[in-house]
């Protein structure tokens, strides 16, 4: 038996080849090998109609929660040119370790974060980090040194760390690994929008100094955490809980989600916690390539946002007027986020839209670098070159691995183990761009370049690698299929 000659399967270009389960879903029998009389396969136009309905209730709340939590870890850059750093009396050097200490903690919990929403559900374990982070950011007003600032931002990055890689494990239970690209593309392309409308609250808000003897920065703080703490007590009413406990679905809509994800992963039930499948995931070669990846291609986009506002204030423009001129670098970032992701997952291809993204992300680098002594307007346009590239691979990458775990418990860990890791790259951002290289940061913007380059060259060669081994793949028997099925049932994969 062959897939590699059928002219009616699409091919995912650089993920999972196609299974033995998939192979049977015409047939009525599910992935778990039985069959249901009763299961009739849904019309386009009511498959159609039902991923419709499940965008609107999952994919704009899951952005927007992700879209106050970006807020909240990169909004210190805003303060920190509202006149945060003269109030409290903070060092440069403190302000980047400020950054970066958030993503410590952030590291250290996202597994076991991922394990406790595992344990909890989605809805009463994001509820419950959502009130504590925005208690911890209303708290940052409060702060009166650089040290008060730095555990503040510890222990919001803890609270914080079970968001991101939960959110991206919660996407993937509701979509097949085709249907989720662009789900993730929305999901993330959230954070460009945060940098948008951060820009656009700072620079609102800053006019509130003096206001109950607050300073700008104090409310910027303050105004940031309403939202995630109102939305916290909401989000337990809003976001739905697995498909197979989901009330605004009916049985037959809940049947067929659940069918079109096991034919798909190719998945055995996932009933049990299996300590063997978690290290698995730990010793498969993909969640180590995949973490570096991550680093080299998430540590530009970490940057930008953190120090966008003082890179625009470098290029000569006012304290205030900064603020504002951060809009259009982060609306174009989502246009293009969006867009890119979209078509790597109509394709199913994704080496090459990284790649492609990576090399715009250079263009950028290389003229905030080759034209830094020319006038504003020609580094305004390497800022805004440079951030759309940068943020238009990170969703497509999260896609790619997400699809290549079988079992729900190793697609859990591996995607909080590859985030985790891959975060190590928020602790190097923040040491990227020094105050001895203002205003025009030229080593800073050295480096990320040179961490483009390497994502350039690492999505070509895995895109390489995937290929070989899908032909490889296409090319099995009908026997060796069952041999590596049965080889993996204690992995929960089929």
């Amino acid at each position: 038996m062959s897939f590699q000659n059928d002219p009616e399967k699409k091919k995912d270009l650089d993920g999972m080849a196609p299974t033995f389960a998939e192979s049977l879903e015409e047939s009525g029998v599910t992935a778990d090998g039985t069959f249901d009389p009763d299961y009739s396969e849904p019309t386009a136009k009511e498959l159609k109609r039902l991923m419709l309905k499940i965008d609107l209730r999952v994919v704009p709340y899951a952005s927007f929660l992700y879209l106050l939590s970006y807020l909240d870890r990169v909004n210190i850059g805003n303060a920190k040119i509202a006149g945060m750093m003269e109030d409290i009396s903070m060092p440069e050097a403190d302000y980047n370790w400020a950054l970066s200490i958030f993503f410590i903690g952030y590291i250290i919990f996202q597994v076991p974060a991922n394990l406790m929403l595992k344990w909890m559900g989605p809805r009463l374990w994001i509820s419950v980090i959502m009130v504590i982070w925005g208690t911890i950011m209303c708290s940052m007003s409060a702060c009166t040194s650089g040290s008060g600032l730095l555990a503040a931002r510890f222990f919001l990055g803890i609270a914080e760390s079970g968001l991101y890689p939960g959110i991206l494990y919660y996407l993937s239970v509701w979509y097949t690994r085709k249907q989720v690209a662009i789900r993730v593309a929305l999901f993330y392309s959230s954070n460009t929008l945060a940098g948008a409308f951060g820009g656009l609250l700072a620079y609102g808000i800053m006019h509130m100094k003096g206001l109950r003897d607050l300073n700008g920065w104090q409310w910027i703080f303050i105004i940031e955490a309403i939202p995630t703490l109102l939305f916290g007590f909401l989000t337990f009413l809003i976001l739905p809980d697995y498909p197979d406990k989901a009330k605004f679905l009916t049985e037959r809509e809940r049947s067929i989600i659940l069918t079109n994800k096991k034919r798909d992963t190719a998945v055995a039930p996932d009933t049990h916690f299996s300590w063997k499948q978690v290290v698995s995931v730990i010793f498969d070669w993909k969640t180590w390539v995949f973490s570096i990846v991550y680093i080299c291609s998430a540590t530009p986009p970490y940057a930008l946002s953190m120090f966008m506002p003082s890179i625009v204030n470098g290029m000569g423009y006012t304290n205030v007027y900064a603020q504002l001129m951060t809009v259009p670098v982060w609306a174009c970032a989502f246009v293009w986020c969006v867009g890119n992701s979209y078509h790597a997952g109509k394709t199913f291809e994704r080496g090459a839209h990284m790649a492609v993204s990576a090399a715009l992300c250079m263009v950028g680098y290389i003229l905030l670098i080759a034209l830094k002594d020319q006038p504003s307007n020609y580094l305004y346009a390497g800022a805004v070159i440079s951030t759309t590239g940068a943020f238009g691979i990170v969703p497509i990458l999260i896609s790619w691995f997400s699809n290549n775990y079988g079992s729900e418990t190793r697609r859990n860990v591996g995607i909080a183990a590859i985030t985790s890791i891959g975060n190590l790259s928020g602790v190097i951002s923040g040491q990227v761009y020094r105050q001895t290289d203002a205003p025009k940061y030229v080593v800073g913007h050295s480096i990320c370049l040179a961490l483009m380059g390497v994502t350039l060259m690492s999505s070509l060669a895995l895109k390489a690698v995937f290929y070989f081994i899908n032909k490889k793949r296409a090319n099995m028997s009908i026997e060796e299929i069952q041999a590596a099925v049965t080889g993996k049932k204690e992995l929960g994969e089929r």
